[in-house]
């Protein structure tokens, strides 16, 4: 007996031994997704496969520091397989609970003369793609250094068709996204969203962008490879980095339908669950704002006859917004420093000093007489060292006044006249302010950010971020607006990074300011973005006076922000989408429907709906005659009656939509 367990325990050894050195490879949880790992010349890669085919070839992984390369000599020293499993609540979201499964390898590798430095890959494979990073233990011949290239590489197994931004060449990440193969890319912003001739769509971005540039894309050879390129400091330099550390996760969501990616949760749960514990003082909501009037330049941001952050104007949107159960008022132009140059000279902008015809005191004692809150605005003109010096007296003034939301603004192309907004500067000085916004209980809507990566878990204070083309581009965009299919592309690209504040909900599209730009939906479409575009603060952007008397604005005040539930019924990218979500807090259902420049006849199942049960369908749609270019304006309004195995056609004009509310009788 004694010789058989001691044989036993032999063979166990040895074959676990030997499961950690022949162990180079990964499957998802479902078995459909699979990663590989290996060394080659003395360089290590990975590849990936979707069900046996090939998403990437093998693709080479490394860095070169400021003293010289790490990515030669190097070889696999362990590997080491763990899994995990969880579900876990979100505050507020898309949906209230998100699954977390993964399977997890850790490569260590090291260099095998030398130095003999060293890192570890972590790659976490979920069901709907994967996440790695590089990890760079304490060791005594790496401490402080400095990171000049990524040599991270995503060799895509097609030249696939791409929707995708040029990195570098669009402020803030204000762009329309272009339709390109991948041979044609220059460098680009991530996220970068694909569909193959196979069938599959795939989303390359990245998650948890913690002191780190953000990541770019950067095409090498005619392979369709893809190389990391990171947003450099002004000194060419990317990271300042120390061991022990961690570098942000690279992703790769990899879908069967154009659906499916909204869908993914990948980059949430690739970042760490929340740090503030008590969550009750963060509230979404959907609000108004003195915003629209400035860009129509019937008022203006800085202090003057045609001041639009005035006691008396301030209280009159207050008015309308406890009326029609709006939860904030959003007041732009409050502060001193508007009347100077403030995208040059934002230095000069004071957070606690209000303009003489703005009462903060009385608006917000105003304000909350009739349950709404004042939404606070900090422009800072791109002045990142003016604001941090102010940082804390700015959110102290705040919260005395109950001000728990503030809109930040950074225009100006580089912070301080120096730094790119992407940058390691640009990353340290966003998470500064969102950390010290949370020890205020002040939620934050980041307008001219760095790609959202999913942080929102960690501080969800981070409400929502611009970084995408809004609404605003219809107000005075020389191009004419933001065209057709705008909106069918960005929640497949931008919105895989994270909520967008877009800001829908514009009624009047005369302009008499720039007559040629203007919105170019129908106004059935303007609803329905209120469902496609997820926002947990979300800004019905029009002024009010274009909302009295119009049957249609009662979408905009019935729809909620924070959802129970969401799916996507149908949607092919550039063309069409079809969004389906569940209040959080009541049995009913909310769908939007929207197409680029061709009119278009779209089936809804209902399959969504719970079975046996029957509902009221209340349907905005696109009245006779619509067509977005000449003849925006009519909504038809329907009620029906429905149950979950009833279909209802919807036929969309040009540019336009449907949305739907359904409540549970």
């Amino acid at each position: 007996m004694k010789l058989f367990l001691k044989l036993f325990l032999i063979v166990f050894i040895f074959l676990t031994a030997c499961g950690k050195k022949e162990s180079p490879a990964l499957t998802s949880p479902d078995g459909s997704i699979s990663v590989m790992v290996g060394a080659e010349s003395g360089k290590i890669y990975y590849k990936v496969a979707k069900n046996g085919k090939a998403v990437l070839n093998k693709s080479f992984l490394g860095f070169v520091l400021k003293d010289n390369d790490f990515d030669k000599n190097i070889t696999i020293k362990d590997i080491r397989h763990t899994s995990f499993s969880e579900s876990w609540n979100q505050p507020w979201g898309e949906e209230a609970s998100v699954k977390n499964d993964y399977n997890q390898m850790t490569v260590d590798v090291e260099e095998a003369g030398g130095m003999k430095r060293k890192f570890s890959v972590v790659f976490r494979v979920f069901d709907d793609g994967l996440g790695f990073r590089y990890e760079f233990p304490e060791q005594e011949n790496l401490k402080d250094f400095v990171i000049m290239d990524e040599l991270t590489e995503f060799a895509l197994a097609g030249n696939h068709k791409s929707w995708s931004i040029p990195a570098y060449h669009t402020n803030y990440y204000e762009g329309l996204y272009r339709n390109m193969t991948l041979s044609e890319l220059d460098t680009v912003s991530t996220p970068l969203t694909m569909e193959t001739k196979d069938g599959l769509y795939l989303s390359i971005h990245e998650a948890n962008l913690t002191d780190y540039a953000a990541m770019n894309l950067l095409p090498v050879g005619k392979a369709s490879v893809l190389k990391t390129d990171l947003t450099p400091w002004s000194s060419g330099e990317k990271v300042m980095m120390k061991a022990p550390g961690v570098t942000p996760w690279r992703t790769l969501i990899i879908a069967d339908k154009p659906g499916d990616l909204l869908l993914s949760r990948l980059m949430l749960n690739l970042n760490e669950p929340s740090k503030i514990e008590d969550t009750s003082w963060i509230k979404p909501g959907r609000y108004i704002g003195i915003w629209w009037g400035m860009h129509m330049e019937k008022y203006t941001w800085h202090q003057g006859p045609k001041h639009g952050a005035t006691t008396a104007n301030a209280k009159k949107y207050i008015d309308f917004a406890s009326q029609h159960g709006f939860s904030g008022v959003l007041v732009e132009g409050w502060n001193d420093g508007w009347q100077n140059d403030w995208t040059k000279e934002g230095d000069k902008f004071s957070f606690t000093k209000a303009y003489s015809d703005f009462d903060i005191k009385e608006i917000t004692k105003y304000a909350a007489m009739k349950n709404v809150k004042l939404v606070g605005h900090h422009e800072t003109g791109g002045s990142t060292l003016n604001y941090e010096k102010q940082l804390d007296s700015a959110f102290a003034f705040y919260q005395r006044f109950g001000v728990n939301a503030v809109k930040t603004g950074y225009v100006s192309p580089l912070l301080d006249g120096k730094e790119r907004h992407s940058s390691q500067y640009g990353v340290r000085h966003y998470r500064k302010v969102i950390e010290t916004a949370a020890k205020y209980h002040i939620m934050i809507d980041n307008h001219e950010p760095v790609m959202p990566t999913g942080l929102q878990r960690t501080w969800p204070n981070l409400m929502t971020q611009e970084g995408v083309r809004g609404q605003e581009y219809d107000a005075w965009s020389a191009d004419g607006g933001n065209p057709p299919d705008h909106t069918t592309i960005i929640p497949f690209t931008r919105g895989l990074a994270g909520p967008m504040d877009f800001t829908p909900g514009t009624f009047s599209f005369s302009n008499p300011v720039f007559p040629n730009t203007r919105v170019q939906t129908t106004l059935a479409k303007q609803l329905a973005l209120s469902v496609i575009i997820y926002s947990p603060l979300q800004m019905a952007s029009d002024m009010i006076e274009n909302y009295e008397n119009n049957p249609a604005f009662e979408f905009i005040t019935s729809c909620p922000v924070n959802w129970g539930k969401t799916i996507v019924p149908d949607a092919k990218i550039g063309e069409y989408v079809t969004i389906a979500r569940k209040d959080r807090n009541s049995e009913n259902w909310y769908v939007g429907s929207i197409t680029n420049a061709d009119s278009r006849k779209l089936s809804l199942p209902l399959t969504f709906l719970d079975s046996g049960a029957k509902y009221k369908a209340k349907i905005f749609k696109d009245g006779k005659g619509a067509e977005y270019k000449t003849n925006p304006y009519p909504v038809e309004i329907e009620e029906i009656e429905v149950t979950s195995d009833k279909t209802i056609d919807l036929q969309l004009a040009t540019s336009g939509g449907a949305a739907i509310i359904f409540t549970r009788l």
